[in-house]
Order: structure tokens, then C-alpha cells, then sequence
């Protein structure tokens, strides 16, 4: 599979960029469409299939020879949370760690694929994160390859199945779906498709609370092209649309606890989460990196350090603007955040952006090179995947 040489990449043809906003193959050609979409990507899914299933394997082999359930494994901590409320709904406001601080789209979905197949609830949530994982993967080929070139694209998603904890793709966790919905809207934006980004955004709203990171995106580059008077109704549609999933639930959450600040006081008073500006990020930070520490709690802090870094990189590679303010945020409001240091990292899984410097890099550096710094990252992986769900305790 010709994923890299060491030509120089060349950009593709300006003619999608300018295509009209939400303009859409004639009906009769759509199918074609797809398929040859789905071959141009084939390469892509197949990279990032193959990582996973690497990791998955090595896990199934892990926890068989310590006598424990690899399923089991996969859907602990939060992913219980999420096949509750996938059997059973929310359990109201009574619990002090309510989980109604989880958002609705993801076990909505895993809910509905228990009813309509035989799988149980496990094996319902790891299909709909591994559907959404191989979205996402698709999602971060067609951002790559539209930027630069399908080297790109190919090498982007399979970084982002070889991060260090690329074993929650794998998860019954929400950040898989979040990534897909997430990277299709910004991929919509860059196209001007106004109410595709808008609808993704709605149901990236439904999914996880960082969408706040997506909206201001959408509802900015909407503004912008208003003021420009470009593309008619469709931005001021794409504007009204994006914040409804969000604000939506919050809204109901406001309404079942009876206070407008609902969800909020839940994260604050039950789970001892709120925005601090970053100040307990950056004592956890100090005292990690001071004292000996767990190897899942240094590898976060490394973490956070690569992606600030990877944030100025994009700046000076000059990234669309859309990407750079959607890892900006995302990294606020992951730094921001006091309580659960040991799962920043895993929040910074949907800022997919940030690992495009180092995919252009790889890109450009040859097969040999780009294979053999895979390989490693895909190596350590696999293992740190199996220390998360087999030696480490907490949530990932």
C-alpha cells in the first residue's frame, strides 16, 4: 500500500474549495459518488483498522491471561454509566454522581442497536464506538487529504489510532462519536457546507460537553460569511442549529433538577469538576513531575505539554483558522478544568487537529520513516492501551 514517497506533495485541484455552499452530486450520480469516496479512503480505514485491532488483540490476550473478562474490561468506568442509560434512561437527580452529566447521543444510539440486533449492551456500545471510530478515521482523511494530499490523510488518522490512549476507541466510550461528528462538521465548514455543519454540530451537541469547543467554530465562520453576505440563508440556518443540541440538554437537565445551572452544579457538587482557569491543572502538573509518580499520570503530563506545542506548530503552518480555534478551545476548556487529571488526555482525543504537523511531517518523510515511527507509536500503544485497562485502576 503506497501510503508516502518522498516526492513533495502537491496540493489538490481548487475545484471542491470552490464549489457552491451544500452542493450535493445529482441524484443520479450519488451512489457513484460514494463509492469512489469510500475507495479513495479505503487506505485510511484499513491503516486505522489494522492499529486498532493490534491493540484490541493485545488486550484480549492480556486480560485472557489474567483471568479476567476482555469485555469486561472495555466497558468499565464510564462506558457503565453509558450502557445504564442505554437500558435503563437517567437515573434522576437523587444519586450525588448523577449520570445526567453524561450527554444522551451516544447511549441513545447504543440503546437502539440493543433492541434492533441481538448483540447485548456491551457488545452494542463497543459496535457503535467502532462504527463512530471508523467515521472519525474517514472524517480525518478527508481533512488531510483536502489540505495537503491523501498521504496526509492516510498518516492523520493512523497517528490518531496509535496515540496513547487510542485503546478508548476502542471503548464503550462517547469520544469516538464526538471525534467523527466533530471532524465531519469542521470538514463541512472548510467546504461551506452550511447545513451539514450545522446539523453534525447539533448532534456533536448531544454528544459530549466539549462540543462548546465546536460551536463558537461554526457559529463564527456562519457570522463571518453573513457579514460577507456569502451564500445566502444557509449560514444564518447553520448559526441557529449549532448550539440546539447543546443547549437543548442542558436545558432539560436544567428542568429535572429544578435550577437553571443544573448540569453544571451536577459536575460541580458530584463529581468535582468546574473551571478554574487552569489552576489545578498546573499544581497536578507540578506535583507529578516532583514526586514519583504513576506512568499513566506521566504520560499525561507529556501529553499536555505535545499538545500545546503541537497548537503553535499549527499556528506557524498556518492552519485554517477554523481548526486551530476548535484545538484552541478544546485545550481550554480540557486545561481549564479542575479534577481528573489522570483523563486529560483521553478528553484531548476529539482535538484530532493537532496532530496535523506531525502528519504532514510524516508524509513528506518517506515510507521507510513514516512506517517505522508508526510501527513505534503503534507499539507503545498496544502496551500502554493494556496498562490503562489491566494495571491502571481508574478511569483512562
Amino acid at each position: 500500500m503506497d501510503v508516502v514517497t518522498t516526492e513533495e506533495p502537491s496540493r489538490p485541484a481548487p475545484a471542491p474549495a470552490t464549489a457552491p455552499a451544500d452542493s450535493d452530486p445529482p441524484r443520479p450520480d450519488r451512489l457513484r459518488w460514494l463509492r469512489a469516496a469510500v475507495r479513495d479512503a479505503l487506505p485510511a480505514l484499513a491503516v486505522y483498522l489494522l492499529i486498532r485491532a493490534v491493540g484490541v488483540l493485545a488486550v484480549y490476550v492480556w486480560a485472557r491471561a489474567s483471568g479476567v473478562s476482555p469485555v469486561q474490561r472495555l466497558t468499565r468506568s464510564d462506558a457503565t454509566y453509558y450502557l445504564s442509560i442505554a437500558q435503563h434512561g437517567y437515573d434522576g437527580y437523587a444519586r450525588v454522581q448523577s449520570d445526567m452529566a453524561f450527554f444522551p447521543l451516544y447511549p441513545g444510539l447504543v440503546g437502539l442497536v440493543e433492541r434492533l440486533s441481538p448483540l447485548t449492551a456491551r457488545g452494542a456500545g463497543l459496535v457503535v464506538a467502532g462504527l463512530a471510530g471508523l467515521a472519525a478515521a474517514w472524517a480525518l482523511f478527508a481533512i488531510g487529504s483536502y489540505l495537503h494530499d491523501r498521504r496526509t490523510g492516510v498518516v492523520l488518522a493512523a497517528l490518531w489510532a496509535a496515540l496513547p490512549h487510542a485503546v478508548v476507541e476502542s471503548m464503550a466510550y462517547s469520544e469516538t462519536l464526538f471525534t467523527a461528528l466533530a471532524a465531519w462538521t469542521l470538514y463541512a465548514l472548510l467546504r461551506r457546507h452550511w447545513l451539514t455543519a450545522g446539523v453534525l454540530c447539533l448532534f456533536a451537541g448531544l454528544t459530549r460537553p466539549t462540543a462548546s469547543s465546536l460551536i463558537p467554530v461554526v457559529g463564527l465562520a456562519a457570522l463571518i460569511a453573513v457579514v460577507r453576505r456569502r451564500d445566502g440563508w444557509r449560514p444564518w440556518v447553520a448559526m441557529l442549529l449549532a448550539p440546539a443540541g447543546w443547549l437543548g440538554y442542558l436545558a432539560w437537565v436544567g428542568v429535572q433538577t429544578g435550577r437553571p445551572d443544573g448540569w453544571f452544579h451536577i459536575q460541580s457538587a458530584g463529581w468535582r469538576s468546574h473551571f478554574d482557569f487552569g489552576v489545578y491543572t498546573f499544581q497536578r502538573a507540578r506535583e507529578v513531575l516532583a514526586e514519583p509518580a504513576a506512568p499513566q499520570m506521566l504520560v499525561v503530563s507529556v501529553v499536555l505539554v505535545l499538545s500545546l506545542m503541537f497548537l503553535v506548530l499549527g499556528v506557524l503552518d498556518r492552519q485554517p483558522w477554523q481548526l486551530l480555534l476548535f484545538s484552541a478551545l478544546m485545550l481550554v476548556t480540557t486545561l481549564g478544568a479542575a479534577g481528573y487529571y489522570h483523563s486529560k488526555a483521553r478528553f484531548l482525543l476529539p482535538a484530532f487537529a493537532l496532530l496535523l504537523p506531525a502528519a504532514v511531517g510524516l508524509a513528506r518523510a518517506g515510507r521507510a520513516r513514516a512506517v517505522t515511527v508508526l510501527v513505534a507509536l503503534t507499539a507503545f500503544s498496544t502496551y500502554f492501551g493494556g496498562y490503562l485497562l489491566l494495571i491502571w485502576t481508574r478511569s483512562p
